[in-house]
């Protein structure tokens, strides 16, 4: 991952086993309820890892930046991109817009999301996500939130096909107990959270986790609060010249999955494709040509 692309939770991460005792102490508690927890004086961020203020001081410097300030002004800068509405996200681009035609704008940022995804993404985890997904004896859910219902619906379809014992969680939240309370352990979870990430949606995976269930997440570059429940995340990169984040990157990962999954069980696949062709000429719902 580029430093431009890292998060503070990134660098936390990368130099954690650098640190001393009270500086991992330190670090837990960061992350514990990250950004939120980093973005108090000092003295409150040292009270409530337990920790001495001269530690705090020492280990954002560690960590790369100049002092508490710098460290606390890339949080602030975090919390003000995951809480852009369209509106500052239009007026972002529109004042940075160079002349060149849309297509060709949008066709340069798509690209550049796409490569620096694909870099960051480790090829064990998206084999790990695969073959999970791809084991039948796991019930699978999914569930997105007001933009990325849809793709969460639309890996849904996918799947119904391709394996048995699919569900895809309604709309409305206030129903998803209901949901949890069929989970049983080992079963999987997909969530789709991109920036302005809704609540529900971490109460669900915290939920859902603490039922037995194991959470893949969808997220943006600077992670939902929901991946702290997630055992495989997948982070893309999502902005474009545009005041909507692009999905483009996500439903490429999607479809690589789906493509990962039915070549993993072609036989048992190939199978349900046929019974569904049957089922579909039987209704009559989709006609021949000729």
């Amino acid at each position: 991952m580029s430093n431009a692309s890292k998060t503070v939770s990134d660098v936390i991460h990368a130099q954690f086993d650098a640190l001393t005792r009270a500086e991992k102490q330190l670090a837990k508690s960061l992350l514990d309820n990250y950004p939120v927890s980093g973005l108090g004086s000092i003295t409150t961020v040292a009270e409530n890892a337990r920790v001495s203020t001269p530690t705090v001081a020492r280990m954002v410097q560690k960590l790369g930046f100049k002092g508490y300030p710098d460290f606390q002004s890339r949080l602030h800068q975090e919390v003000e991109a995951t809480i852009s509405n369209p509106l500052t996200k239009h007026d972002r681009w529109a004042s940075n817009a160079p002349g060149t035609h849309i297509l060709n704008r949008f066709a340069d940022a798509i690209m550049g999301n796409l490569r620096q995804t694909l870099t960051d993404i480790d090829a064990a985890t998206f084999d790990s996500v695969a073959a999970l997904l791809s084991e039948r004896k796991r019930g699978l859910y999914f569930v997105g939130g007001r933009i990325t219902g849809a793709l969460a619906e639309y890996f849904f379809t996918h799947m119904q096909v391709i394996r048995p014992n699919t569900t895809l969680l309604s709309s409305n939240s206030s129903s998803w107990p209901q949901y949890v309370l069929n989970m049983n352990p080992g079963d999987l979870l997909v969530i789709f959270d991109i920036r302005r990430y809704e609540q529900e949606i971490v109460s669900l995976a915290a939920a859902a986790r603490r039922h037995g269930a194991e959470i893949i997440v969808f997220t943006d570059q600077w992670a939902t609060p929901a991946a702290k429940h997630a055992k495989h995340t997948f982070r893309v990169q999502i902005e474009a010249p545009s005041a909507w984040d692009s999905s483009v990157v996500t439903l490429f990962i999607v479809e690589a999955l789906i493509e990962a999954v039915q070549s993993s069980t072609w036989d048992e696949t190939s199978e349900r494709m046929k019974t569904l062709e049957g089922l579909f000429e039987q209704t009559r719902l989709f006609r021949k040509l000729g």
